[in-house]
């Protein structure tokens, strides 16, 4: 019967994630490096589609590629060989300032060191994306910064710079930060990696909460452990994918939260 049950959830995974659109499709993907008088193959051939919605981990040790392939996907380097395609769109034939102009529309990034401006406020480093979206006025730009900040729990912090928040707070901006251009996907490297286990369940709770949203998540980690709470997770090592499997038991980060004792002094 939990076989029946478990064959019967895949089958609706497939039916739901054939129905939306492609927001990633990676084909054949290489890239190599020299140095020195050795070439290091970072990745060897990696093809994978992400579709609108899926919540996907990608994790690998030290060495597996996966910093390789979140350079990739964030536009911010390109394949030896192979195809990238974000939203329908191929990247790889793109010039810098192409690839920067869909970084900026399409990829909301979050960073595990927060990567927040030091000496201005919370609504200030929300703000900076749409700085270079000529569309979008000023007025427009505040308000969608204080929406993003009031999302993630932060309407009460809308003016303290990040020295006067916690780490917890300074990631809760940059997920802000993250959201405010509407992007098609949101690439997170290591964005629980600096926080203690309370505050890592916190940010954990929102990327679900989120994801039930509809957004489209890609996190990347070394901790296998974070795979427990995404709906798809792709593992790597030596440039090569080893496994991409779909998470039929999801586990909930609000109920690991709660479970948590408080901290006290």
């Amino acid at each position: 019967m939990k076989e029946d049950r478990n064959m019967e959830r895949r089958e609706k995974q497939y039916e739901e994630r054939d129905s939306k659109r492609e927001i990633i499709r990676i084909e054949k993907l290489k890239r190599y490096f020299k140095v020195g008088d050795e070439t290091v193959k970072a990745l060897r051939g990696v093809s994978f589609t992400i579709f609108e919605g899926e919540f996907v981990t990608i994790m690998g040790t030290s060495g597996s590629g996966k910093s390789t392939l979140l350079n990739t996907l964030g536009c911010l380097d390109t394949p030896t060989s192979g195809e990238y395609y974000l939203d329908g769109i191929p990247v790889s034939g793109m010039n810098k300032n192409e690839r920067a102009r869909i970084r900026n529309r399409k990829i909301g990034f979050i960073f595990q060191n927060y990567n927040l401006l030091p000496k201005t406020t919370a609504l200030e480093n929300v703000e900076l994306p749409l700085l270079y979206n000529s569309a979008v006025s000023a007025r427009e730009r505040t308000e969608r910064a204080k929406r993003c900040l009031m999302d993630v729990g932060l309407g009460s912090r809308l003016y303290h710079k990040s020295n006067q928040m916690s780490g917890g707070q300074q990631q809760r901006v940059a997920i802000a930060r993250a959201l405010v251009n509407n992007p098609v996907i949101i690439l997170a490297d290591e964005a629980t990696g600096n926080l203690d286990t309370r505050t890592s369940f916190s940010i954990l709770t929102l990327f679900q909460r989120l994801h039930r949203e509809g957004k489209t998540i890609i996190f990347v980690t070394h901790n296998p452990e974070l795979s427990r709470f995404s709906s798809r997770n792709i593992t790597l090592r030596d440039g090569h994918i080893v496994s991409d499997e779909y998470n039929n038991d999801i586990q909930s980060a609000e109920e690991v939260l709660r479970s948590l004792p408080e901290e006290t002094e």
